[in-house]
């Protein structure tokens, strides 16, 4: 039974997020009932994916994978696919993987990126990919707190866990880096694996650093607290993206930028 890779993008409002759940409409739903029709006898294939998307997040590059009791050719069935899924879900890449390749359990890294627009009105065409910020953000204390960030921490203080049973809250931020071009601001976060809304609590609490609401220095005693409180919000979700998975130190998702003519990367102005 051959494993099939695939790189899935999706606007994120129209669903409950990426993981099936009951009486909501859902990425993983959607990708496994489009699968049904290519399985032999109607068989129900069961997909996985490399992270799972909350409620209004997007995802540029998610990666997922599934066993299909089919030979077909990768082309083929990205088009299959994408011919029987809603116009906001798409198909980007398909390839045969190996037999242990887990959409989660392999990957090294994961990047996120929270886009803001930081000005008094924001176009309605952008309202479901960006966070609107009206005050002007101080951009080096937001810097300087995002240094706190970096490294291995316990990031319990900055996750939501909605009564879920999880292991470590330990995990590792590579980078963060924020880019603007005025209005345009983005945070981008990668490391090697996040918890429950922790990219948009770390956002949230930049935001409020670079309101002036919060200090820029009180990162490290946040974490050493490991106690979630109202100090940390959670950005809103429809400013954060799933960006890329990376499974080696090499790979990069090669993926054709007039896909995305709407989400052209920020630039790295800096007032």
């Amino acid at each position: 039974m051959p494993r099939y890779r695939v790189t899935v993008s999706y606007d994120g409002t129209d669903f409950h997020g990426w993981q099936k759940q009951p009486g909501f409409r859902t990425v993983q739903e959607e990708i496994e009932q489009a699968l049904v029709p290519l399985s032999p006898e109607g068989a129900p294939v069961s997909v996985h994916g490399a992270g799972r998307t909350d409620a209004g997040v997007h995802a540029r590059g998610q990666v997922a994978h599934f066993d299909l009791a089919r030979d077909i050719a990768p082309a083929s069935l990205r088009r299959a696919l994408n011919d029987r899924l809603a116009g906001d879900v798409r198909i980007l890449d398909a390839r045969v993987c190996a037999d242990d390749f887990d959409a989660q359990r392999s990957a090294h890294a994961k990047e996120y990126r929270y886009r803001i627009w930081n000005a008094e009105v924001m176009a309605p065409t952008l309202r479901r990919y960006r966070c609107r910020v009206g005050r002007a953000l101080n951009l080096a204390a937001m810097r300087r707190a995002a240094a706190d960030y970096v490294g291995e921490h316990d990031f319990a203080a900055f996750s939501a866990n909605p009564q879920r049973e999880i292991g470590s809250t330990v995990r590792h931020v590579y980078s963060v880096e924020i880019h603007a071009d005025l209005p345009e601001v983005e945070i981008r976060v990668t490391g090697n694996g996040f918890l429950y809304k922790m990219v948009r609590s770390l956002s949230g609490y930049l935001i409020s650093v670079g309101t002036g609401r919060a200090p820029a220095d009180a990162v490290p005693a946040i974490l050493a607290s490991r106690v979630r409180t109202a100090r940390v919000e959670s950005a809103p979700p429809q400013g954060l993206f799933l960006w890329q998975v990376w499974y080696d130190e090499g790979e990069r998702l090669r993926i054709d930028q007039n896909l995305f003519p709407a989400y052209a990367p920020a630039g790295r102005n800096s007032p």
